[in-house]
């Protein structure tokens, strides 16, 4: 049933849509009320908003928006997006679980994967323990939105001391007739001694409208154990994406997380690591390609709260066009954090004269036995070895696809699954044709 909305701005749109739905949805409505509450209060950030002073989110939601979460694709459409043949496949339509497309039969011992909302029926200890205790709804007006209005997302469950050897592939679709907004949630629990390798892909499909997809995912490693985690970014110009990634990493933990950003005509990424103890071992390495009048916005936060921690970040940008790209990237080292070892590098290559580039590496440390590095370089690309390419029979074209294959290596080397490291090369090879 539709329901006439005749408030002024999208901030009581989303109110209104709330309080009328609130009672349909899943989980603790205290919880739900308490979440929108702060993001009435928190508001659409601006630019006047610091975090937010290069995306301006406000104006791409001004107009009308839908809340309707409809499936619309068919199977045929769907099959080509799981790129991965020998993986269990998890298909997340405009934010709701559609386990009828996707590929779960014979999961293996120690592994559970269902949606938010069977998660929720069941009682399974695991999700009330965790679901909604990471992401800060006081933070950021997204999560809090997100918190208050998911209707739907994927519960991954990997038991203790379980290794899950082929990957656990989410597909997030988006598709719309008219414009619309979607709050897709995962929470993801790794269990002591286990280990995984996880994959979010974002995709729009065949879509007629704008796409504002507001994307939550909580991962928490326990003790000892090993995840892999990548995102692939192809939301298409009709897609607008605010993806929040929220980590809390436990002793002896290893987490590696890679962000490829391809498509989106918006992007933005919150990722935040928090080392909560001991001999921690964190990776975080990101690639963005933009084109047109692309936006694109990482930032990263690396929270280093005990001793004896390693954090290593990489972000690399190919800016072409009109688009901007920004990383702004943060590591805390608290006092009790000694003997930390933190690094962080942006790089980026600017390829039009008409092409921005926004770098604000930062740190902030309290402890005084520590190892702290960050740097940030943006140029073109080198014109003397585009003449020596040249001077070897390769044309004006193909000497600068392969130099940008070449800065763009570092990054992609680090993905371990072959296939979905080919998967990359060939989209960075179709971006720059």
């Amino acid at each position: 049933m539709e329901i006439a909305i005749k408030t002024s701005t999208i901030k009581d749109k989303l109110n209104f849509e709330f309080e009328a739905s609130k009672l349909f949805l899943f989980g603790n409505t205290q919880l739900r009320d308490k979440a929108m509450e702060s993001f009435y209060k928190q508001g659409i950030p601006t630019r006047k908003h610091e975090e937010y002073k290069y995306t301006r989110v406000d104006l791409m939601l001004k107009g009308e928006f839908d809340f309707s979460t409809n499936k619309n694709c068919s199977d045929e459409q769907i099959e080509p997006l799981k790129f991965l043949k020998d993986a269990y496949v998890v298909i997340i339509e405009n934010g709701i679980f559609v386990e009828g497309s996707s590929n779960l039969q014979n999961l293996p011992k120690g592994l559970t994967i269902c949606s938010l909302v069977d998660a929720e029926k069941s009682n399974s200890p695991v999700f009330e323990k965790h679901y909604a205790q990471y992401a800060n709804v006081n933070a950021d007006p997204f999560i809090a939105l997100n918190t208050a209005m998911t209707k739907d997302g994927v519960f991954i469950h990997i038991a203790k001391n379980a290794t899950i050897e082929k990957p656990i592939h989410i597909i997030h679709i988006s598709t719309a007739f008219k414009n619309t907004i979607i709050h897709p949630r995962n929470l993801i629990v790794v269990d002591e001694n286990a280990q995984a390798k996880i994959i979010e892909s974002f995709e729009t499909v065949d879509s007629k409208a704008k796409i504002f997809s507001n994307a939550l995912t909580e991962i928490v490693i326990d003790e000892n154990a090993i995840v892999d985690h990548y995102k692939i970014q192809d939301e298409k110009e009709l897609g607008y994406l605010v993806n929040t990634t929220q980590v809390i990493q436990q002793k002896q933990s290893v987490f590696s997380t890679h962000t490829f950003t391809l498509s989106g005509s918006l992007v933005r990424n919150n990722l935040t690591l928090v080392l909560d103890d001991e001999h921690i071992e964190s990776h975080l390495n990101g690639l963005y390609l933009t084109v047109g009048n692309q936006v694109l916005d990482n930032h990263t936060v690396v929270d280093h709260r005990k001793p004896n921690c390693n954090s290593n970040e990489l972000y690399k940008g190919i800016i072409d066009g009109k688009s901007t790209a920004t990383f702004n990237g943060k590591i805390f080292v608290r006092k009790d954090a000694q003997k930390t070892n933190a690094f962080q590098s942006n790089k980026n290559i600017l390829l039009s004269e008409d092409g921005t580039i926004n770098t604000k590496p930062q740190l902030e440390i309290y402890a005084d036995d520590v190892k702290c590095s960050h740097g940030t370089t943006t140029g073109k690309l080198d014109e003397e070895k585009i003449f020596y390419l040249r001077a070897r029979g390769i044309g004006t074209i193909n000497a600068k696809k392969l130099l940008m294959h070449a800065f763009a290596s570092e990054v992609v080397n680090t993905v371990k699954i072959e296939a979905l490291r080919q998967y990359i090369e060939d989209e960075i090879s179709t971006t720059f044709e």
